[in-house]
């Protein structure tokens, strides 16, 4: 199992930035990528960002592209998410997860970070 532990979020005002990270600990070995996504009060969980755990290929939701940015620190086993231009549209729980190669899904989660952006 992986275990994923998130941290950084907070409470910021609209036009700010705040950087999430998250480190996995455990069975790391089999991980292809790790992503970002945000479940916000009355909503579905979305998709954020990704990237892939070797080449650091990334992914984002159109919403996020140009303000938000994914990376890596493999030697570290963490992943960031650094936001900028937050908008209040951005609150939520943010979560990371772990994919395992060949899967489609993601396999492990951690408990969530809640960012809130005040207007």
């Amino acid at each position: 199992q992986v275990q994923l532990v998130e941290s950084g979020g907070g409470l910021v005002q609209a036009g700010g930035s705040l950087r999430l990270s998250c480190t996995a600990s455990g069975r790391t070995r089999n991980i292809y990528d790790m992503g970002w996504f945000r479940q916000a009060p009355g909503k579905e969980r979305a998709f954020v960002a990704a990237i892939a755990w070797s080449g650091g290929r990334t992914y984002y939701a159109d919403s996020v592209k140009g303000r938000f940015t994914i990376s890596r620190d493999n030697a570290k086993n963490t992943v960031y998410l650094q936001m900028n231009s937050l908008k209040p549209e951005d609150t939520a729980l943010y979560y990371c997860a772990t994919r395992n190669r060949g899967h489609s899904d993601y396999d492990y989660w951690g408990q969530g970070t809640q960012v809130t952006v005040s207007s």
